[in-house]
């Protein structure tokens, strides 16, 4: 029972107040001020966002007793999915200096939080529609809860707004997804 709830507590933290720094930071920077970055419908209209598979990816037991939140879907394969939002949109991202943040889960058949704490996911994104700097993403970390099973984590920031590609790959196992990043 104190096992479960230290890490209950524990995901709690890690999901409410994870901050991504550069890895040569010592302290956080100061807080950034509002974007006055706009952007354009017609870019939105033409970005290639991941739309929800028919028929439905549905993950190996014991992951389907989660159901994504309403208005997001899976996406992948056994060997590697996540969560896609189902318009293809992540908006109104906290923004901090490195970026508009999001984290983002990702699951694999097998993939255990307890024997691999730090797993060896790599993430990298670019945009499509524009040059701008890479995608800042963290180490990837485990995770678990009831509901959600092992999982592993990682905090990415979208420099700027825009049509981004975001690709993960964890053993032999590769999957990309594209989202419109909006304000």
């Amino acid at each position: 029972m104190f096992r479960t709830l230290t890490l209950i507590c524990l995901m709690a933290t890690v999901l409410s107040g994870c901050q991504l720094l550069p890895e040569t930071s010592v302290a956080p920077a100061a807080p950034a001020q509002p974007t006055t970055e706009t952007v354009s419908n017609a870019s939105a209209d033409t970005c290639p966002v991941t739309l929800p598979p028919d028929p439905p990816f549905t993950p190996p037991s014991p992951y389907p007793q989660y159901a994504p939140s309403a208005g997001e879907f899976w996406y992948g394969t056994d060997s590697l999915w996540t969560i896609v939002p189902g318009n293809g949109v992540w908006a109104a991202l906290p923004h901090n200096p490195e970026g508009y943040t999001q984290k983002v889960f990702w699951w694999r058949e097998g993939y255990s939080w307890e024997a691999e704490p730090e797993p060896q996911l790599s993430v990298t994104g670019r945009r499509l529609d524009e040059s701008a700097p890479p995608l800042n993403v963290s180490r990837a970390t485990n995770a678990f809860a009831a509901d959600i099973q092992s999982a592993m984590l990682v905090g990415v920031d979208f420099p700027t707004l825009g049509c981004w590609e975001i690709s993960g790959r964890y053993a032999h196992a590769e999957l990309s997804f594209v989202v419109w990043v909006a304000p």
